[in-house]
């Protein structure tokens, strides 16, 4: 026991408590269409931004989910972490819109969920 907390006790104070945060997670899946890839090297070239940009932000978990031998089509999903649904709602907003900006692939189809 430290003494701080052996002195708090002695006084009859009780320490503080600490708030119970729960965290919420929500997960992007993006089903892109590829054209021109010729092997699965220009595939993962066309989408090293993917990891390179949102892979290193620490609030985010990205990764290829689906699709990882075919040719004409990627699935990657990224996951946030975050105080409040509002909060992981606007971030993937933003990572979302990134991510149209700077991948050259089309966006087939966008699956979200807060969990």
């Amino acid at each position: 026991m430290s003494e701080a907390l052996r002195k708090l006790l002695k006084e009859g104070k009780t320490p503080p408590q600490h708030q119970d945060i729960t965290p919420h997670v929500g997960i992007l899946t993006l089903h892109f269409q590829l054209y021109g890839c010729e092997d699965l090297k220009a595939k993962r070239r066309a989408f090293t931004a993917m990891k390179a940009i949102w892979g290193r932000e620490s609030d985010l978990a990205v990764s290829e989910t689906a699709d990882q031998e075919a040719l004409d089509c990627a699935t990657w999903t990224i996951a946030a972490l975050g105080a409040s649904a509002q909060q992981i709602t606007q971030r993937l907003d933003q990572v979302e819109k990134d991510i149209q900006d700077r991948i050259d692939a089309a966006i087939l189809d966008v699956h979200r969920e807060i969990l």
